[in-house]
């Protein structure tokens, strides 16, 4: 018997574009340094020091699975993948602004999910949202952007890292990658691997703790330990060398490599999606609550590998996420 409109979870279809956009900015206050929020055809801030901008999509089938994640997790996922930009960069949160494709059987139920979970991480984090645009989609699409701000330092790039540095990581490594390799598996646990998949846990305020204590260089953990360091040693100019032995792998990476057969250091240093940070210090500048775990050295060459382990090629089977590589 076919469903009736009274008789089905209500969809986008039923409530129109502006019943999911107010949905969205239901009951939202701006901070003081916003004096034009959502409802004009742009917001209005103030910017104490340089403005620092970035945009991240997510698309799913490609970023996330809607039976694997909830709207929420989705959307707290949104703007912690953009977050952890600003923080690479040093920079404070300010605001963002948020672009939401999504088909026309979606239930609003989905839309009311990511946007509590879309405004608890942005509390979290200390973001605003202050716009952004609904369009119908084939696929559920999130853009958001964000933008910080310096508070009067310099921003830190990719390109400085200096020979006789030590690298550092702050954060979670190859915890999303086991998960997504669980949940490709059809497990739902160790349950902590796959809440990373989920949703990353950011090391929110590291990054501009690093900026503070003079990092010479960072990114965030996106695609890889070794393929987003070998970013910034390409942009730098220098090869860095990664010592197996700093670091440690936790249990839950562990239990899925056992039971995947894969080697779970492999999951560290290559794995993607848990937005750990990594960055470069002049000896002794390293953060307590960083880990160090190698060195920048001179550029051998060419040919030779940007980033090695334990100065060696990392003879794994891969050396990060790209995308449009088949």
């Amino acid at each position: 018997m076919p469903h009736t409109r009274s008789s089905r979870a209500r969809t986008v279809a039923d409530v129109g574009e502006f019943g999911v956009i107010a949905d969205i900015v239901r009951d939202l206050s701006m901070p003081p340094a916003v004096s034009v929020g959502p409802g004009d055809d742009s917001a209005v801030y103030l910017v104490n020091g340089s403005a620092v901008m970035s945009t991240d999509m997510l698309i799913e089938g490609v970023h996330f699975r809607r039976d694997w994640s909830s709207g929420t997790e989705i959307g707290r996922k949104a703007v912690a993948v953009n977050a952890a930009d600003l923080e690479a960069v040093g920079a404070a949160p300010l605001v963002m602004n948020v672009g939401l494709g999504v088909p026309d059987d979606l239930p609003v139920q989905w839309v009311h999910d990511f946007a509590t979970g879309l405004r608890a991480e942005a509390d979290t984090v200390g973001l605003t949202l202050v716009g952004g645009d609904t369009t119908g989609a084939r696929d559920v699409t999130i853009c958001v952007t964000v933008i910080g701000q310096t508070d009067g330092r310099e921003p830190v790039l990719r390109s400085g890292a200096r020979p006789g540095d030590v690298v550092a990581c702050c954060g979670r490594l190859g915890w999303a990658a086991a998960g997504l390799a669980a949940l490709g598996r059809g497990f739902r646990s160790p349950r902590a691997a796959v809440d990373s998949q989920r949703v990353p846990l950011v090391p929110y305020g590291a990054g501009r703790q690093a900026a503070q204590s003079g990092a010479t260089a960072m990114i965030d953990v996106s695609d890889g330990l070794i393929a987003d360091l070998g970013h910034i040693a390409d942009a730098s100019g220098v090869r860095i060398d990664l010592r197996s032995a700093a670091f440690e792998v936790p249990d839950p990476v562990q239990a899925v490599a056992a039971a995947t057969g894969k080697d779970p250091l492999g999951f560290v240093l290559t794995g993607g999606e848990d937005h750990a940070l990594v960055a470069t210090f002049p000896a002794g500048a390293v953060p307590p609550e960083w880990v160090e775990v190698g060195a920048v050295a001179e550029a051998d060459g060419a040919s030779a590998p940007e980033v090695t382990v334990d100065g060696a090629a990392w003879s794994g089977t891969s050396g990060g996420w790209e995308h449009f590589r088949s």
